[in-house]
């Protein structure tokens, strides 16, 4: 375990940007997290997961701890449930098709989402109508200032759409190392609500998926329209899809009555940030090496060279856009660094 300088992280964050970390230490235990935050209490922090959900529009100037703790177990079961924890450096999809093998339910809608298991709970990460808050039970983390662990219960996370406790009153105080999960082990409640999922398993003659068939289909859908950050720098979905009351809502829709939309309560509906891209037609546009992915508007890319101030802008000139053209401001879901 040894501090590196002037570390390059091109390949530590899933767009693919070139910047460089002043000091820079990978960490494999919640002993050497406590240790390195304890020889380090003056020194500027900077924690990094998976780097899948950071756009880095510069240099970090502190000392960057990536977090890499590794392992899966299970701590609980009985007839129906089994508890599983697993440590914050698994790789999500990863951990998806551990639960999927071992037959446990309840993940499945959320293959293939990049990124590591620990920083799921910030962002209470969801995809095809289901989120982390509906199987997750607690996860510990480390404090930065005292290095003390304390458990975070699900009603302490005070999770919401893309919101947690780690995105607001706790951020920059805790370093998630573990999250518990309550999976299903016999009467899976199957979710294929979206259209998209129902098409995909119509199209394999599947009508009675299991948690794989759903898997693989979700798996399809997202290799279709999202592009691998392997292949090709991205975050998946730059932006939050915007959450409007009704009554604002019907306002814009007498003026655009092709808006999409979906009821999410009796007072509030979701408009898919997606849709609203494309009508402002930036899908498929590219900006020298930064762009609008061709098959997902909600998806910006870097070609190759794009620096991160290249993308913000792109990521503003959207933002401005939208809100000229139908008066709706939709928020970055990515953190800008």
């Amino acid at each position: 375990m040894e501090i590196q300088y002037q570390y390059s992280l091109k390949n530590l964050n899933t767009f693919g940007i070139e910047a460089k970390a002043k000091q820079f230490i990978a960490v494999h235990s919640i002993e050497e997290l406590q240790l390195v935050l304890d020889q380090n209490k003056t020194q500027k922090k900077f924690i990094l997961g998976g780097g899948s959900n950071m756009l880095l529009t510069k240099d970090i100037d502190a000392l960057v701890i990536h977090i890499d703790l590794k392992g899966i177990k299970i701590i609980d079961e009985d007839e129906n449930y089994v508890w599983v924890e697993s440590q914050a450096g698994e790789n999500w999809h990863e951990f998806v098709l551990y639960t999927i093998d071992h037959n446990f339910g309840g993940l499945e809608n959320m293959s293939l989402i990049p990124g590591n298991v620990g920083t799921t709970p910030v962002q209470n990460i969801g995809a095809y109508g289901t989120e982390i808050k509906d199987t997750f039970v607690s996860c510990q983390a480390v404090a930065i200032d005292s290095q003390e662990t304390k458990t975070f219960t699900k009603e302490e996370c005070s999770f919401g759409y893309r919101e947690s406790i780690f995105k607001n009153e706790v951020k920059d105080h805790y370093i998630i190392t573990s999250v518990v999960f309550k999976l299903t082990k016999k009467d899976h409640k199957i979710n294929t609500s979206y259209g998209d999922i129902i098409a995909e398993l119509a199209k394999n003659k599947i009508t009675k998926p299991s948690l794989k068939d759903v898997s693989d289909a979700v798996i399809a859908i997202r290799k279709s329209k999202l592009p691998d950050p392997k292949e090709l720098g991205n975050s998946g979905s730059f932006f939050k899809n915007p959450i409007l009351l009704k009554s604002e809502f019907e306002k814009i829709h007498k003026q655009f009555p092709e808006m999409k939309y979906y009821d999410i309560s009796e007072t509030e509906v979701k408009v898919p940030a997606g849709w609203l891209i494309e009508q402002a037609g930036f899908k498929g546009k590219r900006f020298g090496d930064a762009g609008i992915h061709k098959n997902q508007a909600l998806v910006l890319v870097n070609y190759g060279n794009a620096t991160g101030q290249e993308i913000l802008e792109i990521s503003r000139n959207i933002q401005d856009t939208i809100f000229k053209k139908f008066g709706i401001y939709i928020e970055a879901e990515v953190n800008v660094i």
